[in-house]
């Protein structure tokens, strides 16, 4: 008798297909549940979508084994708490800008961005081949975490302002609602920096606490409605060249992991970054030519603004590093494998940017 018909005649045809496909991490590995609260609202959906995939992607490569639930900013965690609850044990993981917490150390901003730091393809190569992943997770030990890539904006914009911004002097006494270490650069500008969380901004720009906000980019930017209070839309975001998104995991729980749900959970972060940087160059191009047709006035930091605030940038790191081991190794591993990567980027990558971009408007 065939195999085939053996297996059928006893009724073993069902059970043996089945133990074939079911995967072998499925059969042997523990079921796990994480909860992920995240630094941004449900509405947010390439922010806390990035998020959203990360968790769905874990569970379907461990046949839901492993499962992550999501949870918007506010719901089980304030959005600017996320590292202190992941570090304490309150939750296993969270999905945040590193950034926020440039207040325990200014190390912190460069999970995420720092003023006149990488754009995207360099911030990401750098994490990944230049030293930034091992860099920054020795750093992140001494709060009980590890950070793993989960998002990537792209470079973003330089926000919303009520009155438009045409010199040095138009940013003195400026209150602007700006992230992370980029606020000690306005700072030294004579600007006044708010860390605000994303649900709290309009009603702040609306009522004049604050004169401008910045975010991300068009597409996030239409969905948080400050075009209709604040007109003048500014380009670039030098603070953000192209930012990351970290997903922080409790570094207890990450060691007790087995070594495939690591793996599978890194690649799963991986994932969400590439996902999160293809859906922000989708969208934001059609949310741009909605701003404008709405009205948003769009506008280039001029000149003298960017000289300035790459002057302020450049002094303020080298007086951090001075004092701030984990920053001078972290902001050295950075900043060379950037002046590197850019001049290959000029010879390659600029060069044919440039001659498409004018290519392609005739």
């Amino acid at each position: 008798m065939k195999r085939r018909e053996f297996l059928k005649a006893t009724g073993l045809g069902a059970a043996a297909a089945g133990a074939i496909a079911a995967p072998a991490i499925a059969q042997s590995m523990p079921a796990i549940k994480w909860r992920m609260p995240c630094s941004w609202p449900k509405s947010l959906d390439t922010l806390y979508g990035a998020a959203e995939v990360m968790a769905k992607s874990v569970a379907e490569a461990t046949d839901n084994k492993f499962q992550i639930q999501v949870f918007a900013a506010g719901e089980i965690v304030p959005g600017l708490a996320i590292v202190d609850a992941v570090q304490n044990g309150t939750v296993e993981i969270g999905h945040t800008a590193s950034y926020y917490y440039f207040g325990k150390d200014p190390t912190f901003g460069f999970g995420t961005s720092v003023p006149f730091g990488p754009n995207a393809r360099l911030n990401q190569g750098w994490w990944t081949q230049g030293g930034g992943e091992a860099a920054l997770n020795e750093f992140y030990k001494k709060y009980n975490t590890r950070g793993l890539l989960a998002g990537q904006t792209g470079c973003q914009m330089g926000g919303w302002y009520r009155k438009e911004i045409k010199s040095l002097d138009d940013l003195k006494g400026l209150k602007m609602r700006i992230g992370g270490w980029a606020g000690k650069i306005l700072q030294q500008l004579g600007g006044v920096p708010q860390q605000i969380a994303a649900g709290d901004i309009y009603p702040a720009l609306e009522k004049g606490t604050i004169d401008a906000a910045e975010w991300v980019g068009p597409y996030d930017d239409e969905k948080l409605g400050f075009y209709k209070v604040a007109p003048h839309y500014y380009s670039p975001g030098w603070w953000e060249g192209g930012s990351m998104l970290l997903a922080f995991v409790n570094l207890d729980k990450w060691n007790a992991l087995p070594k495939s749900y690591q793996a599978v959970l890194e690649q799963a972060g991986h994932y969400a970054n590439t996902w999160c940087m293809a859906k922000y160059d989708h969208l934001n191009p059609q949310a741009l030519r909605r701003l404008l047709g709405a009205g948003a006035k769009l506008h280039v930091f001029s000149p003298q603004i960017m000289e300035a605030a790459y002057k302020a940038t450049m002094e303020l790191h080298a007086g951090v590093a001075k004092d701030n081991a984990s920053f001078k190794k972290v902001n050295d591993s950075m900043m060379d494998f950037t002046k590197n990567a850019y001049q290959w980027f000029q010879l390659a990558e600029y060069s044919y940017d440039n001659y498409m971009i004018r290519a392609l408007r005739g």
